[in-house]
C-alpha cells in the first residue's frame, strides 16, 4: 500500500531541496525521521513535516497502527513551482532596475509499507 503527501509552492528552489531529499531517499521513515533535524539546511524542516504527513496518511490508509521501521519512502522529489508570481527588482547602476525572479518547488513524498526491491 503506498501513501503520498504533496508540500506546493514552497519559497525555496528545487535543487537546495533535492539535496536533502537525497539524503533520505530509499530510506525507512524512522531512519528517515533520525536523520532529518542534524541536517543543515532550512529546507530539511519542510522535508520532515512532508514526510511526517506521508507516513500520516499510510496510517490512516491502513486503519491500524504501524511500525515505521517497516515503511520506506519510495519516491521523494522537488519539482520546479510557478516562477512567474514572485517577480521582484533590485536597484541598479545609474537609477535602473535589475529584475529577478524568486523560485518555488512542489515537494512530494511517496511512501510505502511493501518489502523494497532492487538494491
Amino acid at each position: 500500500m503506498e501513501a503520498c503527501a504533496k508540500a506546493k509552492f514552497q519559497r525555496f528552489g528545487s535543487r537546495k531541496v533535492n539535496l536533502v531529499l537525497d539524503q533520505i531517499r530509499g530510506k525507512n521513515v524512522k531512519a528517515a525521521e533520525d536523520v532529518l533535524p542534524f541536517v543543515a539546511k532550512r529546507t530539511a524542516d519542510l522535508v520532515a513535516k512532508t514526510l511526517h504527513s506521508a507516513a500520516a496518511n499510510l496510517e490512516v490508509k491502513a486503519g491500524k497502527k504501524l511500525d515505521f521501521s517497516k515503511v520506506f519512502i519510495k519516491e521523494a522529489f522537488a519539482n520546479l513551482g510557478p516562477s512567474g508570481h514572485l517577480k521582484r527588482v533590485q536597484p541598479g547602476p545609474q537609477g535602473r532596475a535589475m529584475p529577478y525572479k524568486k523560485s518555488m518547488c512542489h515537494l512530494t513524498v511517496i511512501v510505502t509499507d511493501e518489502k523494497k526491491g532492487g538494491r
